[in-house]
């Protein structure tokens, strides 16, 4: 049985998500997380 649109797949491209996080966000996040994993391995062995 043929398809009606021949396999032709439509994205929408006007779906607006209701969380938005910059590209910069996730790197500061990221480059905070590393620094607190290193000061907690650093304070770890300190003790």
């Amino acid at each position: 049985m043929p398809s009606g649109m021949g396999g032709i797949v439509r994205y929408f491209e006007d779906y607006k998500s209701k969380v938005e996080i910059k590209p910069e966000h996730v790197i500061y996040l990221s480059a905070l997380f590393i620094i607190a994993i290193v000061i907690m391995r650093y304070l770890g062995q300190l003790s």
